[in-house]
């Protein structure tokens, strides 16, 4: 049957498809957008440095779709161009106006920057801003002033970004309709980043303020700015190790200049400072759709990502709020495939299916009326099995809640000890800390969260506790909760528990990859405790030396299934070092330690009838 199109109509319609199909990422957005460079003035009087990147067909209306950062709108100049566009490539191509802003008081804005900025909710004047105020104005200020918008806004972002992105939805503008916290800090205090449950996380603390935390004395570009000098030793073991304590580094590295890390030392504890900077409280009368997503193996926000949207849904019923989880690192979902991490492979391009699925038809449905968007509650990656799995809830509701108690010589069952008076017992010495990863790095990697253990459970101030070879499947979904019972021969300690997946002797290596597999002790989940807190973040108390004593606490969320043959285990030890800074083993203020007060300690782990200790686990039924 002959066409009844010519050549020329394919030549004209469809070879521009195909050309833009095959350009570079760099062509296309030059090709394909105008840029341009403005000041966005806020309420207060303070202009916000932002990059507009504005689709050349004409012949539709566009929303916006921004991103604002604290880590610079790069490049600057009117034409110099991004890369690509949006999250990855797809979204670039789809079209909307790409709006990248600098926030207040970084880079090329004005004002003055603080640190995870309170939410004001009871605002007075309009000098009264936060970075909720700062993205209505934004949003405010482009729908009146860049043409050819449909009048309507997303915001997204990861890490930071995130936070900019949950912190735009209390009191949000009536245009903004689609917002995407990923991996969002949400609480420095408890679970992200810089502190685990008032543990500082030393190396990520001191490397990225070294250079993010230098203060900024006018408005700037990143090749003026000054970043942190390179350290003296490459093993940072060995380098955090030898530099003494905290406020050692501090003296020598720091001294007064970097504000952060001043508030360490006047906010030890979870006072109002902290308080303030935690914005789940504030995530009331939502209006926005939220798509919350982050990464089972985020080392530093995964806290966040669940937390915010736990927050969400308790404060806000019926809103449509969902939760995306894949088996990724601080943003895997769109720097990689999301088939590995590690030496963990996980049979399929997660990244590729998220992307597919959830965040283009988000903002497609959302700011163009495209398409459709109704997945599940929550779509989690459960490893193990590596299958996505659907839920109407999270945590989900269909689970058996059991405990997994410490047996005495190492062992671990649902059966609670009847025996008496048993426990484990083992020297921690804060000079020789237990590494939270085999190997010397630079630094710290973000594979720790899904490594091997085996290193770890050869040392003698490592308690390794493993249950027999699983005789069928089982998968567990939902938070951990850490109910330990202890003694210290000191008056604090800290508790870092491991959930880890023992794999039979037979388990074959990946394809060229070259590793031993056979008994591997996958990482699951780790978490630390700083023991002084374990009643109260706010008002410390020390243990009393040689008196059992609980320590419970929760582990962040997993999905993962243990399959037959494999075998459970849990690790439990005193440092984590360098990731956590360690704990001199004393009842002080850890910010004021010399190295004088840092001192061997004997612990015990109790096993027995009267004095238990276990893990919480949600079973799937």
């Amino acid at each position: 049957m002959k066409s009844r199109y010519s050549p020329c109509f394919f030549l004209i319609f469809f070879f521009p498809l195909w050309l833009s199909a095959q350009m570079p990422d760099s062509v296309y957005a030059i090709t394909h957008y105008t840029k341009m460079e403005t000041m966005i003035p806020m309420r207060d009087g303070a202009k916000l440095f932002t990059s507009i990147y504005i689709p050349k067909d004409k012949t539709r209306k566009y929303p916006f779709l921004i991103n604002r950062t604290p880590y610079t709108v790069a490049p600057y100049g009117a034409d110099k161009y991004k890369t690509s566009l949006g999250n990855y490539p797809a979204i670039m191509k789809e079209g909307f106006i790409f709006v990248y802003q600098d926030v207040r008081g970084k880079w090329m804005s004005e004002g003055v920057f603080d640190d995870i900025r309170p939410h004001n909710p009871k605002k007075k004047s309009r000098k009264d801003i936060d970075e909720s105020s700062d993205a209505y104005d934004t949003i405010d200020w482009l729908l009146k002033n860049i043409p050819n918008n449909n009048g309507k806004a997303g915001i997204y972002g990861i890490s930071y970004p995130g936070f900019y992105s949950t912190a735009s939805l209390p009191g949000s503008h009536p245009a903004l309709k689609a917002v995407s916290p990923q991996a969002p800090v949400t609480d420095w205090f408890i679970g992200d980043d810089f502190h685990h449950n008032g543990v500082l996380f030393l190396q990520d603390a001191f490397s990225f303020m070294a250079s993010f935390g230098v203060p900024r004395l006018k408005p700037l570009a990143p090749a003026a700015a000054r970043n942190g000098a390179p350290l003296p030793v490459v093993d940072a073991y060995r380098f955090y190790l030898e530099a003494g304590t905290v406020r050692d580094l501090k003296e020598k590295y720091f001294s007064d200049s970097i504000r952060f890390w001043n508030n360490l030392f006047a906010h030890p504890d979870l006072d109002t400072f902290w308080q303030a900077r935690n914005i789940q409280t504030h995530l009331k009368k939502v209006k926005p759709a939220v798509l919350v997503v982050g990464g089972a193996f985020d080392a530093e926000d995964t806290y966040g990502t669940f937390a915010t949207y736990k927050s969400i849904e308790k404060q806000n019923p019926g809103i449509k709020n969902n939760l995306i989880i894949g088996p990724w690192y601080h943003g895997g979902w769109v720097r990689n495939a999301g088939s590995s991490l590690g030496d963990i492979e996980f049979g399929q391009e997660t990244s590729k299916y998220y992307q597919e699925h959830f965040e283009l038809p988000f903002f497609k449905y959302y700011l163009k009326n495209e398409g459709s968007f109704d997945p599940a509650e929550a779509t989690i990656f459960v490893t193990g099995s590596n299958e996505w799995k659907k839920f109407n809830s999270w945590p989900p509701a269909d689970v058996e809640m059991r405990e997994l108690f410490l047996q005495a010589g190492g062992k671990l069952s649902f059966e609670k000890p009847r025996v008496q008076n048993s426990w484990d017992e083992y020297v921690s010495d804060p000079s020789k800390p237990v590494p939270y990863q085999a190997g010397v790095q630079q630094r710290r990697s973000r594979e720790y969260m899904i490594d091997d253990q085996r290193f770890a459970s050869r040392r003698p101030d490592v308690m390794v506790y493993q249950s027999e070879v699983l005789t069928e499947d089982l998968t567990l979904a939902g938070p951990l909760l850490a109910k330990l019972r202890v003694s210290t021969t000191g008056t604090d300690a800290d508790y870092v528990v491991k959930l880890i997946d023992v794999y039979p002797e037979d388990a074959p290596a990946p394809q060229d990859k070259n590793i031993i597999m056979a008994g591997y002790q996958m990482l699951v989940r780790a978490e630390i405790m700083r023991g002084k807190y374990r009643n109260s973040f706010e008002k410390p108390e020390p243990f009393v030396p040689g008196v059992p004593t609980a320590v419970n606490y929760t582990l962040p969320d997993v999905a993962h299934t243990f399959k037959k043959g494999h075998r459970m285990m849990i690790q439990i030890q005193n440092s984590w070092f360098p990731l956590a800074d360690r704990n001199p083993q004393k009842f002080m203020n850890i910010y004021e330690a010399r190295t004088t007060d840092f001192q061997k300690a004997t612990h015990r782990i109790y096993h027995d009838a009267l004095n238990s200790s276990s893990i919480g686990i949600a079973v799937l039924r």
